[in-house]
């Protein structure tokens, strides 16, 4: 099966099908504007019928023995990897993202496809010490029902696939609504490699539509058994809100103000080097980038010098240019919220423009903003763009104070101190924190749920592998 561009169907019971509506959306090449395909504009009464194939088809899915179901994981994976080369171009053209981040979010899809075909045959459960003599307590695996998956636009096949590899190996069926941004890659591939593999009917269903009409009655649906949500905070809190009041199970992986921590001591050109990756790669629009830069004050001149040195000479463009370091914005609406809301009202507050701050169409220069205070919008909100605010404290509880004042996902600690990098990290209240490295793409999945906080702490000991265009560059460009 060839892939093919979006043909404005839905995947339902295991049947390509039209929106009820019979309406349909553009999608577009986010670099060029260009109609690639389209897509189905599903709405409640889609919805309606994928969770009643779902719910259908979970009971025997659940029932096929481990094996079975882990057969059908690596036919899905099978697929994945015939269509690499397609896939990744695919992605390049609806998300905007350069090469390597295409190819890095269809390899980790396939990687976790794998990895979830080997888990399911693993382990089913433990043998646990009895309460009393005589007695045998067992503890096995069982699936929750199923899932609702609503998936964002930057990484769209990976962050579905996060979910949706382990909930079918151990038993559960989907409802997946992709982002209307990138619906092909973040929906229509993943039916089409089903109807591949041989899923049965129902196991996983894809809606595509947008997030008023498809996502929030996915949200809302009585016969979803979790619901599982990467988006904004905004509607994070919504879809909390609703769930509460129904006892319902979610799972949410929302954005935040992550920061990027320079000591007195760090090494400034390795952090220079490590930021140009944390606020940059994808055009820093990933709920881990970096949004504030928090330097204390004697090392706060060089780094500002070192960031901008490499912001300036990287080159904006055509992600099918290999030259090109940073591809466009996603849309008109994520580069009019980045420059109207972050960037202008930040300059009119006082802050300095060091570079950039100007765009054409979708391709945003990569900006460096000085003298940025807290009560500025480039420092209390997720930025989700290729800027780089930089705000001075003059000492280390400074820094710790103001990293911990917003809501945040990841950090980045630098210092020549390992101890005293290790003991910052232990401060802050982030569940993933490195300390000399940039972000990485591991750690969260080790991060499990309870009733405690679990910290994923990663320190650097040997020599960074940092894409080139993130190293100091010999020449300017403006």
């Amino acid at each position: 099966m060839a892939l093919g561009p979006g043909d404005g169907r839905l995947y339902i019971d295991g049947e390509f099908t039209p929106a009820a509506s019979g309406r349909t959306g553009v999608v577009e090449e986010k670099a060029t504007g260009r109609p690639i395909g389209s897509y189905a504009l599903g709405a409640a009464e889609d919805v309606e019928r994928a969770v009643a194939a779902a719910r259908a088809a979970q009971p025997g899915w659940a029932e096929l023995s481990a094996p079975e179901r882990a057969g059908h994981l690596r036919a899905l994976c099978g697929y994945l990897e015939q269509r690499y080369a397609e896939l990744v171009e695919q992605s390049m053209r609806e998300t905007g993202g350069v090469r390597a981040k295409a190819e890095d979010e269809v390899g980790t899809s396939i990687r976790q496809l794998a990895l979830s075909a080997v888990q399911v045959s693993e382990n089913a459960g433990d043998i646990l010490p009895p309460y009393k003599a005589g007695k045998l307590s067992l503890s096995r695996t069982v699936p929750l029902g199923v899932l609702g998956l609503i998936t964002p636009w930057n990484y769209p096949m990976n962050l579905a696939m996060r979910a949706l590899a382990p909930g079918l190996a151990f038993g559960n069926t989907v409802v997946l609504k992709p982002a209307e941004l990138t619906p092909v890659i973040g929906g229509q591939v993943l039916a089409e490699a089903a109807a591949y593999a041989g899923l049965p009917p129902g196991v996983l269903n894809v809606v595509t539509g947008d997030g008023p009409d498809a996502g929030w009655a996915l949200a809302r649906h009585q016969g979803v058994d979790m619901l599982d949500f990467t988006g904004s905070r905004e509607v994070g809190l919504a879809i909390s809100r609703a769930a509460a009041g129904e006892l319902r199970d979610i799972r949410l992986e929302l954005g935040g103000s992550n920061a990027f921590v320079v000591l007195d001591d760090a090494d400034v050109e390795l952090a220079a080097d490590c930021a140009m990756v944390a606020s940059l790669e994808f055009q820093g629009q990933t709920c881990i980038s970096a949004s504030r830069h928090i330097v204390q004050r004697s090392v706060a001149d060089a780094y500002t010098e070192a960031i901008t040195r490499r912001a300036a000479a990287l080159k904006v463009g055509d992600p099918f240019d290999a030259g090109n370091a940073l591809g466009p914005l996603i849309s008109p609406a994520q580069r009019d919220r980045l420059h109207r809301t972050i960037v202008e009202p930040s300059l009119a507050m006082g802050a300095r423009l060091v570079t950039g701050g100007t765009y054409e169409g979708l391709f945003y220069r990569p900006t460096v903003l000085a003298d940025v205070t807290p009560a500025m919008p480039a420092f209390r909100e997720e930025v989700f763009g290729p800027v780089l605010p930089v705000t001075v404290v003059d000492t280390q509880e400074e820094a710790v104070a103001l990293t911990n004042g917003l809501p945040m996902l990841m950090n980045s600690v630098f210092t020549r101190d390992l101890i005293r990098g290790l003991s910052v990290a232990e401060r802050l209240q982030a569940g993933e924190v490195h300390v000399n490295d940039a972000h990485a793409r591991h750690g969260a999945e080790n991060q499990m749920p309870g009733f405690t906080r679990r910290q994923w702490i990663g320190l650097q000991r040997t020599p960074l592998h940092l894409p080139d265009w993130a190293t100091a560059p010999a020449t300017q460009e403006s």
